[in-house]
Order: C-alpha cells, then sequence, then structure tokens
C-alpha cells in the first residue's frame, strides 16, 4: 500500500471520529476501534465514499488488556503496518475516586494509561525503521492543572509527561510525538458522564471548542514536532495561569468553580 495508516482509537464519535475525518480527507488509510461497531461502520463507509480510502474497523474495548496485543496482530495479518497512532479512547467517571468502585478504576486506567503506552510500544519499532512515524496522545488541559477530583486529570498528567519523555527519546528519528491538550470540547463525552447539563447551565458558550478545530491543531502540532499542544487561545490562557500561580491557588479555583468532573 502506498497510502500512510492511521489508527484512531475512541474513534466512534467526538473528537475521534473528527481525527478520522480529518486524516481521510489528507489522504490517509484507517484502522477505527472502538466498541460501538455500528457507529465504526457508518463512519468507514462515509469516509470510504467520501475520499476513497481503506478503512479497517475494528470493534474492540481498550478496558480488555488484550485488546492492544489483538489490535496489533490484526494489523499484521492483513500486511499493514501503522504510520500515524492517535491514542484517543477516554472517559471520565462520575463523582471522585472513592465514589467508584475499584473494578471501574482499574479499567480506567486500562483504557487511557496502560493501552495508548502498549500501543505505542509494540508500534515504535516499525516507525522508526521506516523512519517515518506519528503519534498524538489525546491528553487535556486538566493535565496541566492540580487539582480535581479522581483519576482523569492525573492520568492526563501522566500522558503528557510521556508525550515529552518519547517526543525527546526520538528526536532525529523521524517519529514525531505530541501530546494535545483540549479543553471543553463539544463532544458525547460530557453525555457519557452525566455533566451535559450541568455545565450547560454553568460554563458560557466561549469556552467552548468544537471536535474539528481541536483536530486541525493536534495536526499541525505533531507534524511540526511540537511535544504539546493546547489549542486555542483561552485554553492557552488557563494553562498558563495555571503554570505561573501557585498549585493551592489554582486547586482552590477549580474546586469553587466546580471542575472536579467537568473536565473534557
Amino acid at each position: 500500500m502506498d497510502r500512510r495508516l492511521a489508527l484512531v482509537t475512541g474513534a466512534s464519535a467526538g473528537i475521534g471520529a473528527a481525527f478520522a475525518r480529518a486524516l481521510a480527507a489528507q489522504g490517509c488509510d484507517l484502522a477505527l476501534t472502538a466498541r460501538r461497531a455500528d457507529r465504526l461502520e457508518a463512519l468507514a463507509a462515509e469516509l470510504r465514499d467520501r475520499h476513497g480510502v481503506e478503512v479497517l474497523t475494528l470493534a474492540a474495548d481498550l478496558a480488555d488488556p488484550a485488546t492492544p496485543a489483538a489490535l496489533d496482530a490484526t494489523l499484521a495479518a492483513q500486511g499493514r503496518s501503522v504510520d500515524i497512532l492517535v491514542n484517543n479512547a477516554g472517559y471520565g467517571l462520575p463523582g471522585g475516586f472513592g465514589d467508584n468502585p475499584w473494578p471501574d478504576q482499574a479499567a480506567v486506567l486500562q483504557v487511557m494509561l496502560t493501552a495508548p503506552c502498549e500501543l505505542a510500544h509494540r508500534l515504535l519499532p516499525g516507525m522508526r525503521a521506516r523512519g517515518f512515524g506519528r503519534i498524538i496522545n489525546v491528553a487535556s488541559v486538566a493535565g496541566l492543572t492540580p487539582g480535581g477530583v479522581g483519576l482523569y486529570g492525573p492520568v492526563k498528567a501522566f500522558l503528557i509527561g510521556f508525550s515529552q519523555s518519547l517526543h525527546q527519546e526520538c528526536a532525529s528519528s523521524g517519529v514525531h510525538v505530541s501530546a494535545l491538550c483540549p479543553g471543553l470540547t463539544w463532544s458525547e463525552f460530557h453525555d457519557v458522564n452525566g455533566m451535559r447539563e450541568p455545565l450547560d447551565r454553568t460554563t458560557p458558550g466561549w469556552l467552548w471548542m468544537d471536535a474539528e478545530t481541536v483536530v486541525a491543531a493536534g495536526l499541525a502540532a505533531v507534524e511540526a514536532n511540537r511535544p504539546v499542544c493546547v489549542p486555542g487561545a483561552v485554553n492557552k490562557a488557563l494553562a498558563g495561569l495555571a503554570w505561573l500561580l501557585p498549585d493551592r491557588w489554582v486547586m482552590a479555583i477549580t474546586a469553587a468553580q466546580g471542575w472536579r468532573s467537568a473536565k473534557p
């Protein structure tokens, strides 16, 4: 195959689907994975018709520790090598760390921390050997600010640090690594964790970005080999403020604004 292949996790909706559409428009073949097979098939049909690219749909649950190896094996069996990896799959649990049973917390860690690292580890050798690779880890401004409740912010902070480390490790190899750190983004994310209604009630429209704009910024950043991308002037300002202020001040502000479950 002459076209590059992009593997996008969490591709059935929101930022993941926007990544799939943007990469298909660039002429990339796609391997799309998420739990909802019907959503994947509908998106695949759209992209094949509109852009004439090959789209493989791989319905799978990244909460299963066997999934990363299975995805890698499935693509290898079809003779395809991944050139672009978008680790996008993720979600947040309602409430705090102590409000949810450990199996649910363990699934969050598997989906948003372990699986992205394993996929990058499995695919990196091939990227290096070919002298080309792009890895985008979808993190969040929540990973740049202290405080919050639960695992979401800490996991995203890990993804940012991991991206920076891997970016440095891959210098001069042709493999670019970036952490994409969006703020509030219009998607189904907040419907899933039950935060849509309170967010609509308490946050002004200018705080929100659309998924297509976020994705465009992420793709530009990884092509430029920038290790961290914070899209949007408002999000950049928030991230800069969090960096400048003492942690205890930022934690007090986020607690007062009720952001404990509202971050993307």
